[in-house]
């Protein structure tokens, strides 16, 4: 049984459901929790990665942290009670990643953590909490890099439960990378390759208080002075721009406001941009394979190997620290592609082996 549930999951649930499938030894029950259900967030993405229909959807919906994780517990164990399955997969560190997690293990079911050992090491962020907790519940322990193993001995996980099988996102991002490019949605914007800064935003910390959303804004807006910025606006975010009265700057300043874009439309934009500005972990490893220069607006990130071994570069949060980071990044080269080990389109193929060897 995989479980998936928000759009991050989704790009990684992708490769690895055809590596499922393509394995005799497995029956695969895909499951839904519906914690991303708009066609901007959800279908869309089912319908460009060639997932299947889910065998299920519990259309869990929005609610807060506590509400949602218990929301999938409570419709998530009659499907387990019913199926039996062998193993329950979960990708990343998203809620419904937690609560598959704690079902499963109540019934003695074992546990893949897919994307294990990532830590911020700011128990803040809900995902950082969502992670350990699985993480310690997990059996099999499949990680994207060598910093997570270290990070999981640490804490006591058993050496023999831990595999370092390389980034199941960079799978799909490889798989489908000709395809996105193919559909040059930079000139849907009327922009040229390399000419243009491309921004995402949806983390809490980051956009639900009117302070720091507003020095943000100030940031882009000073960006957008020199560069043409587009913005894909995530749900959230939207709600709070409008609610603090924000979102009419940015169109005033120019920068190009658009709604959620599909996967392949956000790799095709992303491929060519000069310059991400993303507070989403995915996104960093995305820009260190594709050789884009990648600003994170936090103060620390899960995936340092994307600032160790790739293209990424934390800038913090405040408007001074973005806009010196942005104009530092304009005078550089473009960046090259990155290839941290194992980064190489083959995690699922790893994953897939490591769990029939198993569970055989």
């Amino acid at each position: 049984m995989l479980v998936v549930g928000a759009r991050p999951n989704f790009m990684k649930a992708a490769s690895l459901v055809r590596a499922i499938q393509d394995d005799p030894n497995f029956d695969l029950a895909l499951i839904h929790t519906g914690q991303h259900y708009d066609d901007k967030m959800s279908h869309i993405f089912f319908e460009e990665l060639g997932l299947p229909k889910p065998d299920v959807d519990l259309g869990v919906g929005s609610a807060s942290h506590t509400e949602q994780t218990a929301r999938v517990m409570l419709a998530l164990e009659p499907e387990i009670i019913a199926r039996q399955p062998n193993l329950v997969i979960v990708v990343g560190d998203v809620n419904s990643t937690l609560a598959a997690g704690l079902v499963a293990s109540k019934h003695n079911i074992q546990l893949s953590h897919i994307e294990a050992g990532l830590r911020s090491f700011d128990r803040t962020m809900p995902e950082e909490i969502n992670r350990i907790v699985t993480d310690a519940l997990a059996d099999y322990l499949l990680t994207p890099s060598p910093d997570a193993d270290e990070n999981l001995k640490r804490e006591g996980i058993a050496p023999e439960k831990i595999f370092f099988v390389g980034n199941v996102m960079i799978d799909t991002l490889l798989r489908f990378k000709q395809i996105a490019l193919g559909l040059e949605t930079w000139t849907r914007f009327d922009l040229q390759p390399r000419a243009y800064s491309l921004v995402t935003l949806h983390r809490p910390a980051n956009v639900d208080g009117a302070a720091q959303l507003q020095d943000l804004v100030n940031a882009l807006m000073d960006i957008a002075r020199q560069m043409p910025v587009v913005f894909p606006i995530h749900p959230r975010t939207r709600a709070n721009l409008i609610r603090f009265g924000l979102l009419d700057a940015l169109a005033n300043a120019g920068i190009i406001l658009t709604e959620p874009l599909g996967y392949l439309e956000f790799q095709s934009l992303m491929s060519q941009a000069r310059v991400v500005l993303t507070d989403s972990g995915g996104i960093q490893e995305e820009t260190t394979v594709l050789g884009i220069h990648c600003l994170t607006l936090r103060e620390n990130t899960e995936r340092p190997i994307t600032v160790t071994q790739g293209t990424n570069q934390l800038v913090g949060l405040t408007r001074a620290r973005i806009v010196a980071a942005f104009n530092a990044v304009l005078s550089q080269d473009h960046a090259s592609p990155r290839l941290p080990h194992l980064w190489d389109g083959h995690a699922s193929e790893r994953i897939v082996k490591i769990l029939r060897d198993a569970i055989h």
